[in-house]
């Protein structure tokens, strides 16, 4: 049986959005760049004392990393938290956790990329929507249609809709289930742990930077041969920045799902690249890859006060 589903409140501008910094340690001039696009959308923005501490690839101890992040869900002044960068590193915040006090004060968590291991974990461990949308350090690269996908979904009542400009059916159909995924790569290292995500009844969503299509094989077929595709309801890829001709990566997806008749439909702008929507992990949507939509059936936040 699914879990209840709990949906943050909206921001609002006026609203204190928390920085947090649970993986790799990041360029400050690229941090204090997206800070000011966060400020001129009119939200406040709190910078924890420990944000720049650095500990080789890490923004710190895993001690010290995971404190932050659990002290900026329970501060009852913010109303969101978006991390700083990915990198590496936020796998290893998840058996230090209080998933206790991330239930008992849902707030919007933004992040892609290996924040993706957050997300997903949390979704699964609360039934929280997550936000699978930009860091601040690529916001001020990032393009405006990101920034203006970013404020809907966090703070919208309407329900999200997304069409690809350049959608690409790879497999034909229509499906509905709560959108779960984000990072290949961390996805596959979330396999075999306490913490791996729900596949089963949901709309799987990949994308993925720098990796050779052999990776991308290995993966997928790491997933295959674990039965993690067994079930899925649909597929959704995103943007494979860096990965090769994207036929070749497209053949690999459909390799990997060859035995089953579930939609595919890849060209979606989400991920590493200047485009990069936000979408909400966890939510009930609807894949139609012959409309070449992917539409939520509610919106991804609740009303706040």
């Amino acid at each position: 049986m699914e879990q209840p589903l709990i949906k943050p409140q909206a921001l609002r501008p006026g609203d204190t959005i928390g920085i947090a910094a649970p993986a790799s340690p990041f360029d400050r001039q690229a941090f204090d760049l997206g800070v000011a696009v966060l400020e001129s959308m009119g939200y406040r923005v709190r910078i924890p004392d420990d944000l720049f501490s650095r500990q080789g690839y890490l923004a710190g101890p895993d001690s010290e990393r995971v404190s932050q992040l659990i002290k900026l869900f329970e501060d009852e002044s913010v109303r969101a938290i978006f991390c700083a960068r990915g990198g590496f590193g936020s796998m290893k915040l998840l058996p230090l956790l209080d998933f206790e006090t991330i239930c008992a004060h849902p707030k919007i968590l933004v992040g892609f990329s290996d924040i993706t291991a957050l997300l997903v974990a949390i979704y699964n461990r609360c039934g929280m929507v997550t936000f699978h949308g930009p860091l601040v350090t690529t916001l001020k690269r990032d393009s405006e249609k990101t920034c203006l996908a970013l404020i809907d979904a966090i703070g919208s009542s309407r329900p999200l809709a997304l069409k690809p400009r350049k959608a690409m059916v790879l497999n034909p159909g229509r499906a509905s289930g709560r959108l779960v995924g984000g990072n290949l790569t961390s996805l596959c290292h979330l396999m075999g742990t306490p913490y791996e995500p729900p596949f089963e009844g949901h709309l799987l969503f990949l994308e993925d930077r720098g990796e050779a299509p052999y990776r991308i094989d290995r993966m997928l077929s790491q997933l295959q041969l674990g039965g993690h595709l067994d079930g899925v309801a649909g597929v959704i890829l995103g943007s494979f920045q860096g990965c090769g001709p994207l036929e070749d990566v497209y053949a690999i997806v459909k390799q990997a799902l060859r035995h089953t008749d579930i939609p595919i439909l890849a060209g979606f702008d989400l991920g590493h690249g200047t485009d990069n929507l936000t979408v909400p992990i966890g939510l009930e949507a609807e894949l139609d890859a012959e409309a070449g939509s992917l539409q939520f059936q509610d919106p991804a936040i609740q009303e706040g006060n």
